[in-house]
């Protein structure tokens, strides 16, 4: 089967590059939390990025349908992972049926859209009674220091970042019941190479992103070493964490 190429533009992370491999293990690890709470179930990633979540999600559920509406994303996803339903479509109007799945899974993507209400009211929408949302976005204290609500981010990709309580009370008004919210943390083993890389090995990537130039071999080294296993979910400090996850019931 002819696989699309789908470059890195910043927009979204890509599988199997040593560079990007920091950002798809982080991401990784939040699909394989949720995993288990997607067994057996119809799922709706709403945004699906490169795919490579959903497809892990797939190994599981019942069914993976995922929304995109990019056209080369979207061809992209199809053809490398059959496994999964690919529909394009306006994450503004889901072409689905009220009451139609059991998840709404939805990672790195309420940051990238205008109308965040209206995004959520869509994934309430489709939900069945007792059905669940998982969202997850950066939290804006710690990815963006110092940035007000109503500030726009650096990220040239972004429209709004949010902090947990933001998230929640945007989840709450869509009518969900929210059950828990957890934030996303380096574990021990990223932390000793926080350490070796002046405290912070994301904006060690960073400053080469922005100044380009060859990477450092221990930089390169650790930055292809880390897994999903290395970061931690968890409801404490929160603030403080890396990226939110908020997970919300639809109620019967």
């Amino acid at each position: 089967m002819t696989r699309t190429p789908l470059p890195l533009t910043g927009e979204r992370t890509v599988p199997g590059l040593a560079v990007e491999n920091y950002w798809f293990r982080r991401h990784e690890a939040v699909y394989l939390a949720l995993a288990p709470a997607c067994a057996g179930a119809v799922v709706l990633d709403a945004g699906v990025g490169e795919g490579y979540g959903a497809a892990l999600l797939a190994r599981s559920a019942r069914r993976v349908v995922a929304l995109e509406l990019d056209p080369a994303v979207a061809a992209h996803v199809a053809a490398r992972y059959p496994e999964v339903a690919t529909v394009r479509a306006d994450l503004q109007a889901f072409p689905l049926a009220d009451a139609s799945v059991d998840a709404v899974v939805n990672l790195q993507v309420i940051e990238h859209l205008w109308d965040q209400p209206g995004f959520l009211a869509e994934c309430a929408r489709v939900l069945r009674p007792g059905g669940r949302l998982h969202c997850a976005t950066p939290n804006r204290l710690t990815f963006s220091p110092g940035a007000g609500p109503e500030d726009r981010p650096l990220n040239p990709f972004h429209t709004r970042e949010l902090t947990g309580p933001e998230l929640v009370g945007l989840v709450t008004d869509a009518g969900l019941e929210v059950e828990e919210l957890r934030g996303l943390h380096h574990g021990p083993g990223l932390r000793d190479i926080d350490a070796r890389h002046g405290g912070s090995v994301i904006d060690a990537q960073i400053a080469l992103a922005l100044n380009g130039g060859p990477w450092p071999d221990r930089l390169a080294a650790d930055v292809a070493s880390v897994t999903a296993g290395d970061f931690v979910l968890r409801a404490e400090d929160v603030d403080a964490s890396l990226d939110l996850l908020v997970s919300a019931v639809r109620p019967a």
